[in-house]
């Protein structure tokens, strides 16, 4: 009898031991892998948090960094690039219904009241500005005025705020207002120094002393194409032809992987640069049926896309981890050779074995099967997705030869993954900003034409 019991005890525990085991393995069955849409949805998300969740207290536009790491390092330190990146990042939010349209609307008002009121140069704005008082943080010890570079990038994204609610509700219409009053104060002819240039900083302490002309293929070109759209302080077309197209030598008839290279960029001779150089310029620009005398600008971004994508792949120099499911170059935080952060524009003749996630998820609207491989990685690979991913999305670099991550998010990195996303969803940004007709008017000045947008 006693053994009868114990053979029933043992029954029952085994059969215990089974439904656990079914269960735990219907539950392992069930975690559905979220479809591309829903991933897209997820990251857009999340990078979008940058820009709201964490944005600066008081002026509510982008701080430079954001340290998980640290003490909420340079709190208040207001990024004016990132700035405009952040703009049309909150225009998503509103498509996507992130944030209700109402709350958007205050949101941008706050911020663009802040520039209304923030340190200018020349109509310029400095590249860091105090958040709790608007004035200028010197940059560099000569870099403490107008850099019309940074400003270019926070215009494209006041273009694309005017357009979007131009039409809109009277407080709507009073916020395109602002935005229009403030890009149209720029005054882009200044930054030529009476040359057919556009020249990067001046200071009311050291003026051109910097002497940094824009010329030669690099983020730059929206610079241009601001400065020939205003029509406040327009540039002269030669500057375009002149300094930027260096009169026709910025063409470089080299490849890489059997695709050509188009351009010739600057300090990266034969080969392409860092990626942002195909992000920064091209939230609003849209290089979809683009082209002038030297360039088809869909072939200009798409193949700088396929190269870096194609150079992670072939891996020359042998990094563990870089593939097809992990790739991307471009300036962001890096791992130094003492194992200490810092910051460079990692590119395929400055590759430090860092991947940085920012890259490959901008690319989307070109290479949109490589992005999503890389998309799918950083989000649903075991080993790397919970050291990752944090509070607004994929942080700004890491290394899996070095087993290496960063916990530290840019401004200027986050700031490309939800347009450029949108952009390759919806077409919303480039849609918008292309259909200016300042923009539209400052292009043909420079010899543009663009299928897609009709002109």
């Amino acid at each position: 009898m006693k053994c009868l019991v114990k053979l029933l005890i043992i029954f029952q525990f085994f059969l215990v031991s089974c439904s656990c085991s079914n269960k735990s393995g219907d539950a392992e069955e069930e975690v559905i892998p979220l479809t591309d849409d829903q991933l897209l949805d997820k990251v857009q998300q999340d990078a979008f948090k940058y820009f709201w969740d964490y944005a600066e207290f008081n002026s509510k536009l982008a701080r430079e960094r954001y340290h998980t790491d640290e003490t909420w390092v340079d709190a208040n330190l207001v990024t004016t690039g990132g700035s405009g990146f952040g703009l049309m990042t909150i225009l998503v939010g509103i498509e996507r219904n992130f944030v209700p349209r109402d709350e958007a609307v205050a949101r941008l008002n706050t911020a663009l009241t802040f520039l209304e009121n923030a340190d200018r140069f020349h109509g310029a704005w400095p590249h860091w500005i105090n958040g709790t008082n608007g004035n200028v943080v010197p940059f560099g010890a000569d870099d403490d005025g107008g850099d019309i570079v940074e400003t270019s990038f926070l215009c494209q994204g006041l273009i694309c705020v005017r357009e979007y609610f131009k039409n809109g509700t009277p407080a709507e219409q009073a916020l395109a207002q602002k935005a229009d009053d403030l890009w149209k104060g720029v005054e882009w002819n200044w930054y030529t120094k009476g040359e057919n240039a556009m020249y990067w900083h001046w200071s009311p302490n050291f003026a051109w002393i910097k002497n940094f002309k824009l010329e030669g293929y690099n983020e730059c070109l929206i610079t241009y194409v601001m400065g020939a759209a205003s029509p406040t302080h327009a540039i002269p077309s030669a500057a375009y032809h002149e300094a930027w197209a260096r009169n026709g030598a910025i063409v470089h008839a080299g490849s890489r992987y059997g695709i050509p290279v188009v351009f010739n960029y600057n300090g990266s001779t034969g080969n392409v640069g860092p990626m942002f150089w195909a992000h920064y310029s091209y939230l609003g620009l849209d290089p979809r049926g683009l082209s002038d005398q030297y360039a088809n600008y869909w072939t200009l971004v798409q193949n700088h896309a396929k190269i870096m994508n194609q150079y992670c792949v072939t891996n020359p120099v042998g990094w563990i981890g870089y593939g097809e499911n992990c790739w991307g170059l471009t300036a962001s935080y890096t791992r130094n050779p003492n194992g200490s952060v810092g910051y460079t524009d990692h590119k395929p003749s400055n590759d430090r074995g860092v991947i940085s996630p920012t890259a490959a998820l901008s690319d989307f609207p070109y290479t949109p099967t490589e992005s999503m491989k890389a998309l799918r990685f950083f989000y649903e690979n075991s080993e790397w997705k919970d050291r990752l991913i944090g509070a607004a999305g994929p942080y700004d670099a890491f290394s899996p030869h070095h087993d290496w991550v960063t916990p530290r998010y840019l401004a200027i990195d986050q700031g490309t993954i939800v347009p450029m996303i949108e952009n390759h969803r919806t077409g919303l940004l480039w849609n918008l900003f292309m259909q200016a007709p300042e923009v539209q008017t400052g292009l043909q000045n420079l010899g543009f034409s663009s299928t897609q947008h009709g002109f």
